[in-house]
């Protein structure tokens, strides 16, 4: 674990849209911690540092509650949809080695053949992987690929320890012409045509 990732959490009893509103304009974000059988803990984080790790998708969490050391991954949070402040998060308690089961970002690296586009199918896919190893993104190549070429999930080289949860006929990636490029040549061909009845008369 990094430092930037370790949180002070502070434990809080009192509930309600009206004090959670009060710790937002404190700059704190209210939070629960739940899981591993335990009673679900409600705590404040410190807003600025925690806006900044969850940046990342999956991010981990090495929370102090009250003095105690507690892994948490972060998984869901919630934001006033106008203006994007972050309303509310839930965390999710794990243990060191403890495999746990994620949707990872798909990044797409490399060009495809000359004349092609790329379309992204799905922007992640489901992995169980190491709790402490959970990879920030997957990458998917289409270097040099041609048009018709599809790159499914069962075909991506996953982190070690990694293991797919998604079919691996799911389809990530296509690549094709685009419809203007086709309908281009599609009468380029057909100009062609007359002039070359013309040439046999």
């Amino acid at each position: 674990m990094s430092e930037d990732t370790k949180v002070h959490a502070e434990v809080r009893e009192q509930f309600g849209k009206g004090y959670a509103r009060r710790l937002r304009a404190a700059g704190q974000i209210p939070a629960v911690i739940y899981g591993h059988g335990t009673e679900p803990v409600h705590v404040a984080l410190p807003g600025h540092q925690v806006s900044l790790i969850i940046r990342r998708a999956n991010a981990l969490l090495e929370l102090d509650v009250d003095g105690k050391a507690q892994l948490a991954l972060v998984k869901d949070v919630q934001k006033d949809p106008v203006r994007q402040i972050i309303e509310h998060i839930d965390l999710l308690v794990v243990k060191k080695g403890e495999k746990v089961q994620v949707e990872v970002p798909i990044v797409v690296t490399g060009e495809s053949f000359s004349g092609t586009i790329v379309t992204v199918e799905v922007s992640s896919i489901k992995l169980e992987v190491e709790a402490t190893h959970i990879p920030q993104h997957v990458e998917v190549s289409v270097e040099g690929l041609e048009e018709g070429a599809h790159v499914l999930a069962g075909a991506v080289a996953l982190p070690k320890g990694a293991a797919l949860l998604d079919d691996p006929e799911l389809l990530l990636v296509a690549v094709s012409v685009p419809a203007a490029e086709e309908a281009a040549e599609a009468e380029e061909g057909e100009t062609a045509a007359p002039s070359e009845e013309a040439a046999a008369e």
